[in-house]
């Protein structure tokens, strides 16, 4: 076991997710963080450069936010949903359809790798910036993602169980879900497969004062009660 020092202020936070590993075996595995969030432009071979925005959640969830600059047309911008874990030295965000995405702390960034999980060879060494993300403070991106998942009505509370990663989530207030739970054929607080784009937002409250996170579901709401996640 070795213990790798960091520097001092923001980067303590990343103690905790890279501190203390075997070198030897490199296998993911869940941690628990404070909560954190990275932001820059990367390079994008279409378009002048992607925004993006990376949320890590104390519970091991992620949230990414890219927005694609191809001006003169409109920006594209598009989100996801996932794990993420540690190696001996790398981030590692799983996906919803498990693909892989990899960083690796670079004093207090986090620099995109490869999809091998390598660092980005570039012919020129001061294009390496370009490929960091820096900490930032930031709001929870309202942008639609794909989520999948179980849903059950119990009384006023909606709850849902993410397919991806097993978490329970309650659901804000919706009227198009609830409309179509209840004209479905379903037993009482039966739980029914759905999958829809949506969002989070927090909600003011909560005993460590980091508020209450909730599910907002935004369009292409589809209720199946004869599927489940697997």
């Amino acid at each position: 076991m070795k213990k790798i020092m960091i520097t001092v202020g923001l980067t303590f936070s990343l103690l905790s997710l890279f501190g203390c590993h075997n070198k030897i075996f490199a296998q993911e595995q869940p941690f628990e963080a404070m909560q954190q969030s990275y932001k820059g432009v990367l390079p994008c071979a279409d378009c002048s450069g992607i925004e993006t925005s990376l949320f890590l959640q104390q519970d091991g969830t992620y949230i990414l936010r890219e927005v694609y600059q191809v001006k003169p047309k409109e920006d594209q911008a598009f989100a996801q949903y996932g794990k993420w874990a540690r190696t001996a030295d790398k981030l590692v965000l799983t996906e919803a359809n498990g693909e892989k995405r990899y960083f690796r702390p670079v004093g207090d960034n986090l620099e995109m790798l490869d999809i091998h999980g390598d660092p980005i060879q570039s012919k020129t060494p001061h294009l390496a910036m370009h490929y960091q993300l820096q900490p930032a403070e930031q709001r929870m991106p309202e942008t639609p993602m794909p989520l999948s998942g179980m849903v059950r009505y119990q009384a006023d509370n909606v709850v849902f169980t993410d397919c991806t990663t097993g978490k329970v989530i309650p659901m804000a207030t919706s009227s198009m879900l609830h409309k179509a739970y209840m004209n479905m054929p379903h037993s009482p607080d039966q739980l029914v497969f759905v999958s829809m784009d949506g969002h989070f937002q927090v909600e003011p409250g909560g005993d460590d004062g980091r508020g209450h996170k909730l599910l907002v579901a935004d369009s292409n709401i589809s209720l199946d009660p004869g599927k489940n996640c697997q």
